[in-house]
């Protein structure tokens, strides 16, 4: 509940929080719109979610290739919606929600398709392969599969938690891309591992206590743990790469303005006194 509640709301100094009085800054401040683009996100993932689900019923490879390029080419722009709300809660933007989706919808849909295809049709790939080896095979995998199988399953999510916020937040030729990203995580390896598997076990209780975790889903399914994975890395990508300089540079206006109590008593006060 304390998540939640509405004490120590904000700094009061005109600056921002730090650590976990930011995160759950973030959480009460713009819950709104993250549940909102939960919404958004949930029905954009549902045709590559329901023809995973028959892939794997039917275990066909072909649906799954299928579902995973068209899938991910409708999920990748939807993922972009996502992310560019996250750091836009990051950077504590101005501006509503409709407004800011429309927004990173229109500026990220054409990059995001074939990032989508690539990542949801990896995604539904090791979705198949654990189905094939826990589910479908006459006995466990041995120590090594299942370590082989993990560690691909990092090295994807390390490159993607990396890969994708660049997407959204610059132009960039793949190229820089690929190499910005390769930088990165060489920089920061550690910390990208441990945000890494924080999503991977996130996803693994998502998955092993199906259906139920169902209801979970439209309300905190996908943004609270790409908010927690973000925010790991967030200091250091805009450290790295310069995103609220950049920004602000580029559009003023989403620059935040930070206030003091003193300054807003003091502002009120002011106004006050100009109106009588």
């Amino acid at each position: 509940m304390g998540l939640f509640s509405v004490t120590d709301w904000g700094p009061g100094n005109g600056q921002r929080e730090v650590g976990s009085a930011r995160f759950r800054e973030l959480i009460r401040r713009d819950f709104g719109k993250f549940f909102l683009t939960n919404l958004f996100t949930a029905a954009g993932f549902l045709p590559f979610a329901s023809g995973c689900v028959y892939a794997i019923l039917s275990k066909s490879v072909l649906v799954l290739i299928i579902s995973g390029l068209i899938g991910g080419t409708i999920a990748g722009p939807f993922l972009s919606g996502m992310t560019d709300c996250i750091y836009r809660s990051f950077r504590d933007a101005p501006g509503g929600f409709f407004e800011n989706w429309k927004k990173a919808m229109r500026q990220n849909f054409k990059a995001s398709i074939i990032p989508g295809m690539i990542l949801f049709l990896l995604t539904g790939v090791y979705l198949f392969m654990g189905v094939m080896m826990f589910w479908w095979a006459s006995g466990l995998p041995g120590f090594g599969t299942v370590a082989i199988y993990l560690f691909g399953m990092l090295i994807m999510v390390m490159f993607f938690i990396v890969f994708w916020p660049q997407t959204v937040l610059f132009s960039l030729p793949v190229r820089q891309q690929l190499r910005n990203t390769l930088l990165f995580i060489a920089k920061y390896l550690w910390k990208v591992i441990g945000a890494s598997l924080l999503l991977m076990a996130y996803a693994a209780v998502m998955l092993l206590f199906l259906p139920w975790t169902l209801i979970v889903v439209p309300f905190a399914g996908f943004w609270f743990i790409l908010l927690a994975v973000n925010f790991i890395l967030y200091k250091d990508f805009n450290e790295v790469f310069g995103i609220e300089k950049k920004i602000a540079e580029q559009f003023p206006e989403q620059v935040p303005f930070y206030e003091s109590d003193e300054e807003w008593l003091k502002r009120k006060a002011e106004e006050s006194k100009k109106q009588h």
